[in-house]
C-alpha cells in the first residue's frame, strides 16, 4: 500500500511492517485526536524504548476511535498488551518493533485510543486526513514548561470524549473490538501488568523535571 488513503479509511502500519490494518470512518467528526502528557503515557513510551514517539514536552499525539471503525490485516497474532498497574489502560503494542497500536479501557467503555505515528504517513499525513489535535490534556504532567492551555479542565474535551463513547455504544460500533473477546469479553492477545517496582523505576523518565534521560528498553 503506498502512503495513506484520504477520504474515509486511514492506513495502520507498525515501525517494521510485520502488523497492518486500517481504520474506517476517519473523518474529524469520527473522531478525537488530542495530545495527552499524562505520566502513564509517558512512562508506556519509555517502557517500549519508544520515547522517540513523545513530543518536546513529553506528549503523545493520541486518536480516539470507535472499536469497530478499526481492523488488522496482516501480522495481529504478533499484538501483545500491557498495564502499569492493574487498574490502568490495557495498552496494546506490536511486539516485533515495540510500536504502540492501541490503549483501551475494557469492553464496555468502548474506545481505542491510536498514536498518530501507527498510521501511515505520521501525524502530517493524518492531519489532512482527521485534522490536526483539538487540544491538550494534563499538561501538568509535560517535561518542561506546560503548553499553553493543556493544564486546565478542559470541558469540551471531556464532554466530545464522552459523547463520542456514548454515541458509539448506542450505534453498534462496539464490536467487532479488534483487542477483545466478544463472547468472553477477554483479551485476544498476551496481557501483562508491571510489578509496582517497575511501574516505579519508570518515574525518573517523566513529569515536568525528569531526572533519568537514557533510553529505556522494553523486554
Amino acid at each position: 500500500m503506498n502512503g495513506m488513503i484520504t477520504g474515509q479509511e486511514a492506513i495502520l502500519r507498525c515501525r517494521c511492517g510485520e502488523i497492518q490494518g486500517r481504520l474506517t470512518n476517519a473523518f474529524p467528526r469520527m473522531v478525537t485526536r488530542i495530545v495527552c502528557y499524562c505520566d502513564d503515557c509517558q512512562a508506556y513510551l519509555h517502557h517500549l524504548g519508544r520515547s522517540d514517539l513523545l513530543d518536546a514536552h513529553g506528549g503523545t499525539d493520541i486518536v480516539q476511535v470507535a472499536p469497530a471503525s478499526v481492523t488488522f490485516e496482516r501480522g495481529a497474532e504478533r499484538i501483545a498488551g500491557v498495564r502499569l498497574t492493574a487498574k490502568g489502560l490495557h495498552r496494546w503494542y506490536a511486539t516485533c518493533c515495540k510500536t504502540p497500536v492501541g490503549n483501551t479501557m475494557t469492553p464496555s467503555v468502548p474506545f481505542i485510543g491510536i498514536v498518530a505515528q501507527a498510521f501511515e504517513g505520521g501525524p502530517r499525513k493524518l492531519d489532512d486526513v482527521v485534522g490536526k489535535p483539538i487540544g491538550a490534556i494534563l499538561g501538568k504532567y509535560a517535561v518542561g514548561t506546560a503548553p499553553e492551555g493543556s493544564t486546565k479542565l478542559n470541558l469540551r474535551l471531556l464532554l466530545r470524549a464522552v459523547g463520542a463513547i456514548a454515541g458509539w455504544r448506542l450505534r453498534g460500533k462496539a464490536w467487532p473490538n479488534p483487542f477483545f473477546d466478544r463472547a468472553t469479553g477477554e483479551p485476544k492477545w498476551p496481557l501483562t501488568t508491571l510489578a509496582q517496582t517497575e511501574r516505579e523505576a519508570l518515574r525518573p523518565y517523566c513529569g515536568p523535571n525528569p531526572t533519568t534521560v537514557t533510553e529505556l528498553r522494553g523486554s
